[in-house]
């Protein structure tokens, strides 16, 4: 599948700063079911300057703003071939061997309710893979969609105590759920093509994959209770959400920050 995606992020300060900084992990990376036929980045009017891959392997670009500003706008846009590889990953770049993914974070921490629902998978899995699609269910069972529920700053407790999240807090319960289990599992942002749906939405997609011995990474989309398919465009990857965030930027001075994200993602004509 051909798809096209268009992404715009803007960050608009309530008096202006003089400097800022944006980390852009906004490419899609190329793997053996995925290949990018063209892409552009734009920030302020130009392009960013790359800074080459991050310790994942991510494709990561800066952009720099010097000089007084109320605003910077971040538009990235282009076309990915994708093709349906049943959940599997091959091809892709990889910096750690999948004992690394075991690592602990802030957003994937485990708290009793995740160690229930861990322990549940378990019981009734037969092999890893198994206990992939049993964990998915049961976190979507135990985490409503629900917008505006969480931010990017709530961790994966937080989230299965609230009961209801988006798909970035289904990934980050899915990963914790699998860590307890001493079971490697990484986050990975991208974008998700929806027949009928194609936007503009306020954010893109995550997931989660797990480690599963004879096959090696295969995705779980936890949201939508599917792994992915070819209408998935896989970006970035990390242990959460902060590692693979599209975009994190600093600035300087005492200045309010609002961040407004549109996203559009159609199949190609």
């Amino acid at each position: 599948m051909d798809i096209v995606i268009s992404h715009e992020t803007t960050y608009r300060y309530d008096r202006p700063v003089n400097y800022s900084i944006q980390a852009l992990r906004l490419t899609p990376c190329i793997s053996s079911g995925q290949s990018v036929l063209r892409w552009n980045i734009v920030g302020r009017g130009r392009s960013p300057a790359s800074s080459g891959e991050d310790g994942f392997g991510n494709l990561v670009h800066t952009l720099t703003t010097v000089g007084d500003h109320s605003h910077v706008t971040i538009r990235a846009s282009g076309e990915v071939r994708t093709q349906d590889t049943n959940g599997v990953l091959s091809g892709a770049i990889e910096r750690f061997r999948p004992l690394f993914y075991l690592r602990p974070t802030s957003l994937t921490e485990a708290n009793e309710a995740i160690h229930g629902l861990a322990r549940q998978a378990k019981r009734s899995a037969d092999g890893d893979l198994d206990l992939g699609h049993r964990l998915m269910g049961l976190v979507r069972d135990a985490v409503d969609y629900e917008t505006g529920a969480t931010d990017a700053a709530h961790t994966a407790a937080e989230a299965i105590a609230a009961g209801a999240g988006v798909c970035q807090d289904h990934a980050h319960v899915f990963i914790a759920c699998a860590r307890a289990l001493e079971v490697p599992a990484r986050y990975v942002s991208g974008y998700l093509w929806s027949e009928g749906s194609a936007g503009p939405f306020d954010a893109g997609h995550a997931w989660a994959e797990l480690f599963v011995d004879d096959l090696g990474w295969v995705g779980f989309d936890v949201a939508n209770r599917i792994c992915p398919t070819d209408a998935h465009v896989r970006v970035a990857v990390g242990r959460d959400y902060l590692d693979a965030a599209p975009v994190r930027g600093l600035r300087s001075g005492s200045a309010d920050e609002q961040m407004q994200v549109q996203v559009q993602v159609s199949a190609a004509q």
